[in-house]
């Protein structure tokens, strides 16, 4: 069965980090509705003076963090040691686990392009030791054919693996999608997943049941079913798409924080302020 439309969603102009403009299309105000997923922001500027402050060093416990461009430049560093840059095409997966601190600088670029993405965890992996990894444009596979481009980052499509490794209990779908005019995206999946869809240029259309031809920055929350239906008519699209499997446990969140009860954030930000936040 196809999957209907549960909802349009736009998000609103926000900013966070040390000011940095994004479009938060999703957060706390959407749980439970997009279980596993907690939150994204999505990135389209021309103009530097909207991102150079970036995020300093900041904390995170009980999620997963997975930032992808499209275009641009991000410095990031973490006190486990790690530091780097992500470019064009890139991915960043960070699972928090029991406690990081990390920032993200990003660069003045031609086009900064791109979503960061929350993932939960589940209560038993809230305090896994934290995990990091850098995704290179080289080690996602692309799906190609006239009509469709699929980069592959999470997932399976057409017998494609994509290298991200994070977030195996809830076995999370990550695809950026490029459309032709005159086209369509079909993806069969698992009926009980969450799936979500969001344009990042051109337009396309939804709805199985009944055209509506909607245009970036917008996106869909599907209802259960066994497959994705998404098709252009005379303009390009180009898409992310993300699915994965509901946890279905409380949560309760507190800024870069998310766990599963008021206590355990407490205990949280306790340990920020005993320096004891860091448990490895």
């Amino acid at each position: 069965m196809d999957r209907r439309i549960k909802k349009y969603f736009i998000g609103r102009a926000a900013q966070d980090g040390a000011g940095v403009k994004l479009f938060r299309t999703f957060g706390s105000a959407d749980i439970p509705d997009f279980d596993p997923f907690l939150m994204m922001d999505f990135f389209d500027s021309t103009n530097p003076e909207d991102y150079i402050k970036g995020f300093p060093m900041h904390p995170h416990r009980g999620i997963e963090t997975v930032t992808y461009l499209v275009s641009g430049i991000i410095e990031h560093e973490d006190s486990l040691g790690n530091k780097g840059v992500i470019r064009d095409g890139d991915c960043q997966w960070m699972t928090a686990g029991s406690g990081i601190l990390h920032q993200e600088m990003p660069k003045p670029a031609p086009k900064m392009l791109g979503v960061q993405i929350w993932l939960n965890l589940h209560a038993k992996d809230k305090m896994i030791d934290p995990k990091y990894g850098d995704i290179t444009k080289d080690m996602i596979p692309v799906y190609e054919k006239e009509t469709e481009l699929v980069h592959i980052i999470a997932g399976e499509y057409n017998g494609l693996k994509g290298p991200m490794e994070g977030g195996k209990e809830i076995e999370p779908i990550f695809f950026d999608v490029e459309l032709s005019p005159n086209s369509e995206f079909v993806f069969d999946l698992n009926s009980e997943f969450n799936a979500y869809a969001f344009l990042i240029r051109g337009e396309a259309n939804f709805d199985v049941e009944k055209e509506n031809i909607v245009a970036y920055p917008q996106g869909v929350l599907y209802e259960e079913g066994d497959r994705v239906r998404i098709n252009t008519r005379d303009k390009v699209a180009r898409f992310i798409f993300l699915a994965g499997k509901k946890i279905n446990e409380p949560v309760a969140w507190g800024g870069p924080i998310v766990m599963n009860t008021r206590e355990e954030l407490r205990q949280a930000f306790n340990d920020l302020d005993k320096g004891t936040f860091i448990k490895k």
